[in-house]
């Protein structure tokens, strides 16, 4: 049987770089082999042993060996493919997303007016591909780490992986992922789900309390449901349920403090105009540091 893949994109940016190492630590974990994949549209065709003062593919060849170089010295064993596209970015890396068991992409902390811009590639890679993306933030040429609380501060949280769940749809692919991220690492998994509270639950001098609390067990009863099949699966991952009367955005955005890996859900088929990214994942995209997946589902 073939080893299973993971494919980073590379474009020579310190967030690709980072991306390479997050994707490094995943396959070494995994025994998975690794693809370094860069594409270049004016990639040329050259004939073996060219000289390197006549190589038109130098600078690509170098975006690879740089990641090749930097992983190989913290995962000796690591069994790699480097792959040079000539075609542009987007195209290559969905179709490198059929053959891989998730593709891993750097994405930029950019200012609030400028994070995530329409059409920024890997924007578009996770709204079209049909398996799993990864986005990993830069910093210091690696993976993130999670952040912590200053000394003086509350003690942080334990690492842990998020998963993000509406119970509005199907989501065992986006849960199967979580709890295999979870078991692969020794962690537990903490399922975040926000439900907003209706209007009834609101009297003229403010939230009633007895109301709020009904819908808060109601909804920890569906998403405990939900759950069950797969902590009979994975019965060495510890589970924390969290349920808050908040937006699923907002409550997403609270509870990932702290996380190793950030899970969420995004609908395979969407209507036309619609965007391919659903709120609580484009939320996450936006203002969560630690690595996102984001797994379609039907």
């Amino acid at each position: 049987m073939e080893p299973e893949v993971i494919t980073v994109g590379l474009d020579g940016s310190p967030e690709s770089l980072a991306a390479a190492h997050w994707a490094a630590d995943e396959a070494d974990r995994r025994q998975w082999v690794l693809r370094l994949l860069h594409a270049w549209i004016l990639l040329a065709a050259e004939a073996p042993h060219t000289p390197a003062d006549r190589d038109r593919n130098a600078g690509a060849r170098a975006v690879v060996r740089r990641a090749r170089d930097e992983v190989s010295e913290r995962h000796p064993g690591l069994q790699i493919i480097e792959d040079l596209v000539g075609a542009e970015a987007e195209p290559a890396l969905l179709g490198a997303a059929g053959d891989s068991r998730m593709v891993v992409l750097g994405s930029r902390a950019l200012g609030p007016w400028e994070s995530y811009v329409l059409g920024d590639v890997s924007l578009n890679v996770v709204g079209r591909a049909k398996g799993p993306v990864v986005l990993v933030r830069e910093a210091g040429g690696r993976a993130k780490p999670p952040r912590h609380e200053p000394p003086d501060g509350p003690p942080a949280p334990e690492a842990r992986i998020v998963a993000g769940l509406s119970l509005n749809g199907p989501c065992e692919r986006m849960l199967g992922f979580a709890f295999d991220a979870a078991a692969s690492r020794g962690l537990s998994l903490q399922a975040v789900h926000g439900r907003p509270l209706p209007v009834y639950a609101y009297t003229p001098w403010g939230l009633d309390p007895d109301a709020a609390t009904e819908l808060t067990k109601e909804a920890d009863a569906e998403l405990q449901d939900t759950l069950r099949p797969w902590c009979e699966r994975f019965p060495e991952v510890p589970v924390q349920r969290t349920v808050l009367p908040e937006s699923p955005t907002r409550a997403l955005v609270q509870s990932v403090f702290g996380a190793e890996l950030l899970v969420v859900g995004r609908k395979l088929h969407r209507p036309p105009l619609a965007p391919r990214v659903g709120p609580v994942a484009h939320a996450a995209i936006h203002h969560v540091t630690c690595p996102i997946a984001v797994v379609p589902h039907e």
